[in-house]
């Protein structure tokens, strides 16, 4: 049997495995670099922005527009005095013609108020007009920021009007920066403009402020002979006073006999004053003799009561005070009685020489004691908060005593004090004045 099976013949039949299907169709594998270069042209975003996101629990919706602006006739508004309300409904986008800024920019005599009026105007169609960019820098100018003035002023196209540059000089000086405004004098005359009547007085006065006595000579004479402008009152006097303030008393002399009509009573008082301040008795005396004869024809009888208007500005409001009554309180009068006892102790002495009244040597003293503007800044010092500037405004002409006494005042009580006469501003500060103790 075993014989047998072995001769037959075993076949062992392996199964074939099958060829692996061709890879030719697949992509071939690429390296570690090749696939991140291939990830990140994947990765480049759209350029289209996404969808904003849904807020969940709200439904978008378009953006409300502004309500319109009220309906307001601002012409009429304005001129009812109401200025406060008519920059509120300009600032709301209420349209203002023309006529509405030109009685807004004269009315406003406020900075920060002016400020906003500016904006208003630069967004308007009438920002390039001439006229109203005047009235803009004359705003600037009364509320004493000349450095707000001279923006507007370099920043105008057309400046060939003769009163724009009146009110930057006259800003100038007026504000104890009289060396300035004679510069921008020589800038007008390199432009072309031809000075007039008008400008030499405020030129004059200016070298009056700068205590330039040749300055001022120079531009006298050349008045005629350079530009055929005849000097008037206003213009003599101007030259008495810078002689008299440099002391050159004897030289002033001289220029009233040159004078071709006959000296006012102004000029003969304008040169006595600077013979008593440099004591110079011998001339007061002469000209006494000349002055008192022609004064006494002249002579106002005297009235119950002036009138004035002092402005104290606090920081956010502004008292106008047209009756002296108003400061009749037991605490405004406290109050000057304890800084006249304190300027005392500074070497105040009053000068009794500017009280008129035949009266005696004490009530001369109570009675300088009690001037309006000192009255106003006792005032102002109880009524505004500490550190505060107080600006007083008085249409007479400030006396020498109350000059020497608001100079002491603005050392004891550390403030600047501002006040306005008919002839200048004079800013006290530290014990001393801006104009120089000249005015």
């Amino acid at each position: 049997m075993a014989s047998s099976l072995s001769s037959i013949p075993f076949e062992f039949h392996i199964p074939k495995q099958p060829k692996p299907k061709s890879r030719s169709h697949l992509p071939k594998p690429l390296c570690r670099a090749s696939q991140n270069n291939a990830t990140n042209r994947r990765r480049i975003p759209s350029t289209k922005p996404p969808p904003p996101p849904l807020r969940q629990g709200t439904i978008n919706r378009k953006p409300t527009t502004p309500p319109p602006p009220p309906d307001v006739d601002l012409t009429t508004l304005c001129k009812n005095g109401s200025i406060q309300e008519t920059i509120e409904f300009m600032s709301q986008g209420v349209p203002a013609g023309y006529d509405v800024f030109e009685i807004v920019l004269d009315s406003c005599d406020d900075v920060d108020v002016g400020k906003k009026v500016q904006q208003l105007l630069i967004r308007s169609p009438f920002y390039g007009n001439v006229n109203l960019n005047s009235k803009l820098v004359n705003m600037y100018v009364k509320c004493n920021s000349m450095r707000d003035a001279r923006r507007v002023f370099d920043r105008m196209r057309e400046r060939e009007d003769l009163m724009l540059w009146h009110l930057m000089i006259k800003g100038y000086v007026d504000n104890g920066e009289a060396e300035v405004g004679l510069l921008l004098f020589k800038q007008m005359k390199e432009l072309g403009l031809i000075p007039n009547v008008e400008t030499f007085g405020l030129v004059l006065s200016a070298c009056a402020g700068a205590d330039s006595v040749q300055e001022c000579l120079q531009h006298f004479k050349s008045m005629k002979r350079e530009y055929n402008v005849v000097p008037e009152i206003e213009h003599y006097l101007v030259v008495i006073n810078v002689l008299g303030k440099a002391g050159h008393l004897n030289e002033a002399m001289e220029f009233i006999e040159t004078i071709p009509f006959e000296p006012t009573c102004e000029i003969w008082e304008s040169l006595m004053n600077y013979a008593r301040i440099h004591g110079d008795i011998e001339l007061e005396d002469r000209v006494e003799a000349i002055l008192v004869p022609s004064m006494v024809d002249k002579l106002p009888l005297p009235t119950g009561k002036q009138s004035l208007v002092n402005m104290l500005e606090g920081k956010n409001k502004v008292n106008e005070c047209r009756n002296i009554d108003l400061y009749k309180e037991d605490a405004t009068y406290e109050k000057i009685k304890g800084l006249n006892g304190q300027m005392r102790d500074y070497g105040y002495v009053p000068d009794t020489r500017y009280v008129l009244h035949d009266i005696d040597q004490e009530a001369k003293e109570q009675a300088l004691m009690y001037h309006s503007e000192r009255l106003a800044i006792a005032y102002g010092l109880i009524s505004t908060p500490a550190r505060t500037t107080l600006r007083i405004i008085k249409n007479l002409r400030i006396c020498g005593d109350c000059h020497n006494a608001i100079k002491i005042m603005s050392k004891i009580v550390g403030r600047e004090l501002v006040v306005r006469d008919n002839k200048r501003f004079h800013h006290f500060k530290d014990g001393e004045c801006s104009c120089g103790d000249y005015w």
